[in-house]
């Protein structure tokens, strides 16, 4: 027996799918207030997820480099957990402040090399309460 022995078995769970890479985002839906908004993340904006064993990060900005009226750029990220398909996110860490120390729980499912996100955004101090459905392809694992 060593020093990294395990002598009970492994009792932390393995989550059934990975989710370990970047992930670049193509579409985002959010349903708010009974109004759906459907945003092409592949035309005038980047959005890149970044996970890896314990922690994520999201950056976005625009594709014209600041220079006009569509200018933006934000980023968050923290630690993660994932249970089968449950994904809670611990946002500790975000470019749009309200939104640090939130935790959001969403659904994940993972096909290839697409993987859709979906579950409730609430943050009450930015007032914002939605659905929000994103889908993501692979672009590293």
């Amino acid at each position: 027996m060593s020093c990294t022995g395990n002598m009970g078995g492994n009792t932390t769970k393995q989550p059934s799918i990975s989710v370990a890479g970047t992930w670049n985002l193509v579409t985002g839906m959010l349903i708010e207030k009974g109004d759906t908004t459907v945003t092409d993340y592949t035309k005038r904006i980047s959005f890149i997820k970044i996970i890896n064993d314990t922690h994520f990060a999201f950056l976005q900005h625009d594709l014209t480099k600041g220079k006009d009226s569509g200018a933006v750029f934000g980023s968050g990220g923290g630690s993660y957990s994932l249970n089968d398909s449950l994904y809670t996110e611990h946002l500790e860490y975000c470019s749009d402040r309200n939104w640090e120390g939130n935790v959001f729980k969403f659904t994940l499912t993972i096909k290839n090399d697409t993987l859709i996100q979906s579950g409730v955004e609430k943050v009450e101090g930015a007032g914002v309460n939605r659905i929000n459905i994103e889908k993501y392809i692979r672009i590293t694992k």
